[in-house]
């Protein structure tokens, strides 16, 4: 098993050479090719100035980036509204079948309205998200975008311990982690490997998403359906994105300086020109070698879960459920952290995917049998604070599922990628430590400020 702790020396000796191979091929250019006067000016080199420089290259990268996550989250609403309508519908065909066969109530239960419900909502959920960002993200890469992006952050990625390539494999991170993680791959240093692997759920995928947009939507107020509050929302939104980058920064320098000590990789990139976008290639790659790979460990992960979560909130003990019983002990943790027993359990039974955190919540509160969906936001407020949630709760709740563990799946790949239980249980605990701590932190402040 290599031990990612140790300094790849042949690593840096290769990135010595190179340096100074480019080092004295620059003075050799520069002491025997002149330039006439009158020569063409190359408009790729005149575009890698602006997208590299200092100045430019950052709020250019932002603004690339904010669209593509933008036009994420916008397009996918229609297309999950219009699949979560036919497979449910899908469901009330499948229990017509089960009611004409006289099927026991426990197996429609477990069958229907766990196991399918769940995966529903999983499919619903990350499908469109991913086969709009994937093909986006695609697209950049084949142009020959993102290595200029790989050069920008890395002086940043650097100064923490990591790689500069890390910024791509966060960048994936915004469509699915596991995908993300599985991106680490471009990343040849084990060490920085294993750095940017364990940080990546730091960004929230399209699976936490909904429930940020949700309670941000809350936390603002729906008195008004405005173009400004809407600005605010999504402002709301986008600085939750950038402190799960601080934090993904800080945790990477964090682990550099200790339990993945070592010197950072030197990152000697020689930018490629740019390409014209081949597009069969990039909808092979997005869709078929990413989101349907991706899909099909979520789904695969969620069918048991469903049927777990559905025996929870069926299964009595003294005319309560276990799923209530178990929220009622982990209160006292809750109320310590700004939550309560309902929202922390509903994160642990979300393991599968992040998508039935809310929908547990409500089941939970309504005190239902299956998982269900609220329509309208009004209706969500009313029930969250009739359950006594506090703008404190909103906000904590938006913290915790930015930086909490990671979605079965994910742990799943990065159980694949590292071939290490060991770095599987790093990658769970070291997130749900840092989310308790900072939401913890928030707690305390309110405290003393109210």
């Amino acid at each position: 098993m290599v031990d990612y702790c140790q300094i790849n020396k042949s690593d840096i000796y290769r990135d010595y050479i190179v340096t100074s191979l480019y080092k004295r091929a620059n003075e050799i250019e520069k002491a025997v090719v002149s330039y006439s006067k009158d020569k063409k000016v190359n408009i790729d080199d005149i575009i890698d100035l602006i997208l590299t420089s200092k100045l430019t290259g950052f709020p250019i990268m932002l603004l690339i980036l904010a669209f593509i996550f933008w036009l994420t989250i916008a397009g996918a609403n229609i297309p999950s509204k219009l699949l979560a309508n036919i497979l449910f519908s899908i469901e009330e065909k499948l229990s017509d079948i089960f009611i004409c066969f006289n099927a026991p109530s426990w197996l429609h239960g477990i069958l229907i309205l766990g196991m399918f419900r769940t995966a529903v909502w999983v499919i619903s959920v990350m499908l469109p998200p991913m086969a709009i960002f994937f093909p986006c993200f695609t697209l950049l890469e084949d142009l020959g975008y993102l290595p200029r992006v790989a050069f920008n952050l890395d002086r940043l990625f650097k100064k923490s311990g990591a790689h500069g390539k890390q910024s791509l494999t966060m960048a994936m991170g915004f469509g699915c982690n596991a995908a993300g993680v599985i991106s680490c791959r471009i990343i040849d240093s084990p060490r920085e490997r294993l750095i940017a692997i364990l940080t990546n759920n730091f960004v929230p995928c399209n699976g936490r998403f909904p429930t940020l947009i949700a309670i941000s939507t809350i936390l603002i107020g729906t008195a008004s359906h405005s173009f400004l509050n809407s600005f605010l929302v999504s402002g709301l939104v986008i600085i939750l994105i950038l402190l799960g980058i601080v934090v993904t920064l800080l945790v990477s320098l964090i682990a550099s300086k200790t339990f993945l000590k070592g010197t950072p990789s030197t990152f000697s990139l020689e930018l490629p020109p740019f390409r014209k976008p081949q597009i069969g290639r990039i909808i092979i790659r997005s869709i078929f070698d990413r989101t349907l790979f991706v899909l099909g460990r979520a789904v695969a992960v969620a069918l048991p879960a469903g049927a777990v979560i559905w025996l929870l909130a069926n299964i009595t003990i003294g005319d309560i459920s276990i799923l209530k019983h178990i929220a009622n002990f982990l209160d006292p943790f809750a109320l310590a952290i700004g939550l309560d027993g309902v929202i922390v359990l509903a994160f642990f039974l979300g393991l599968p995917a992040n998508e039935i955190v809310l929908p547990i919540i409500f089941m939970s509160y309504l005190s239902t049998t299956t998982m269900i969906e609220i329509e309208s936001i009004e209706q969500m407020r009313q029930l969250f604070i009739s359950n006594g949630w506090t703008s404190l709760t909103c906000l904590n709740i938006m913290l915790f599922s930015l930086l909490h563990f990671p979605c079965a799946t994910t742990l799943w790949t990065i159980k694949k990628e590292t071939q290490s239980i060991k770095w599987t249980l790093a990658s769970f605990i070291i997130p749900t430590v840092v989310a308790i701590l900072i939401c913890f932190i928030t707690k305390s402040i309110f405290s003393l400020l109210f």
